[in-house]
């Protein structure tokens, strides 16, 4: 696949299925690749909940593509009827689909396996065998992302502009996570930052966050390589009413302007509470 990662400028998920729109599932999905990026030193930039419908998917998945970003899609790659991504991802692309050779190779061996563990004997012309073919069908150009699961694969598709892709993973979290990080471990390792961010803030009493704007507006002005964050909380066990105002960024650069934004608020008579770093 012809891709450009160092080039591309975020990562972005979807999350497709009525069952998390109405409530009948709640979504793991979204901590859970926060949490694979984190630790491989990336962040999430944007994410997008979409239902079962065909329309609304193939538009998630079209300005996915257009974005250039390296996009993850959780959902809907089966065989169904109420699967749709797969022919979404096609009609976004503007590509046929097509049985892919290897995808196909591991549904027969998938099916040889429970056949075997069943005792029964291995029928490929079977009605619902040869109807399992279809989880092999994808966008022509794909590649596939090994399940380790259940051997039915996922895919990926490169954006039409040679930059950015779009992977497609299934539902299920036991699959999908193991083949995020396979995807983030074989194609964008290169892009792990361990340690190179970090946030460092401080709890900030009887502030409102209308008083602290043109301090966050000026530390941003003179420190372009950071991002001046608040995060206001009314009902905190601990700290009851504040705001946590703090910097992210490259360590060098939020540790040399954190004291910038401290001098800020003491300058102001801000009462400070205790101080906070994460990475």
């Amino acid at each position: 696949m012809s891709l450009r990662p160092e080039s591309i400028p975020s990562i972005g998920l979807i999350i497709i299925g009525d069952e998390i729109l109405s409530g009948k599932r709640t979504d793991k999905h979204l901590p859970k690749v926060i949490e694979l990026l984190g630790a491989r030193g990336l962040q999430l930039a944007h994410a997008d909940y979409v239902g079962d419908d065909p329309e609304r998917i193939t538009q998630a998945l079209a300005r996915a593509f257009a974005s250039g970003d390296v996009v993850f899609s959780c959902g809907g790659i089966g065989a169904t009827p109420d699967d749709h991504t797969r022919q979404c991802a096609a009609r976004a692309l503007g590509v046929a689909l097509a049985l892919h050779p290897q995808a196909e190779a591991l549904i027969r061996e998938r099916m040889q396996d429970v056949a075997r563990e069943q005792g029964l004997p291995y029928e490929p012309e079977r009605a619902d065998n040869i109807h399992r073919l279809n989880m092999g069908v994808f966008p022509v150009g794909a590649e596939i992302i090994p399940n380790p699961y259940n051997k039915i694969a996922g895919f990926s598709c490169a954006s039409p502009g040679g930059q950015g892709a779009v992977h497609f993973v299934p539902g299920f979290p036991v699959m999908a996570w193991p083949m995020v990080e396979w995807v983030l471990d074989n194609r964008y390792q290169h892009l792990f930052k361990k340690d190179a961010w970090m946030e460092q803030s401080v709890i900030v009493y009887g502030a409102i966050e209308a008083s602290l704007t043109p301090l966050m507006e000026d530390i941003e002005r003179k420190f372009p390589a950071v991002k001046v964050f608040s995060l206001p909380s009314v009902d905190h066990p601990e700290h009851g009413k504040h705001i946590e105002l703090g910097i992210k960024g490259p360590p060098d650069d939020v540790s040399s302007t954190f004291p910038a934004l401290v001098l800020g608020l003491q300058n102001q008579g801000c009462r400070l509470g205790p101080e906070l770093v994460r990475r």
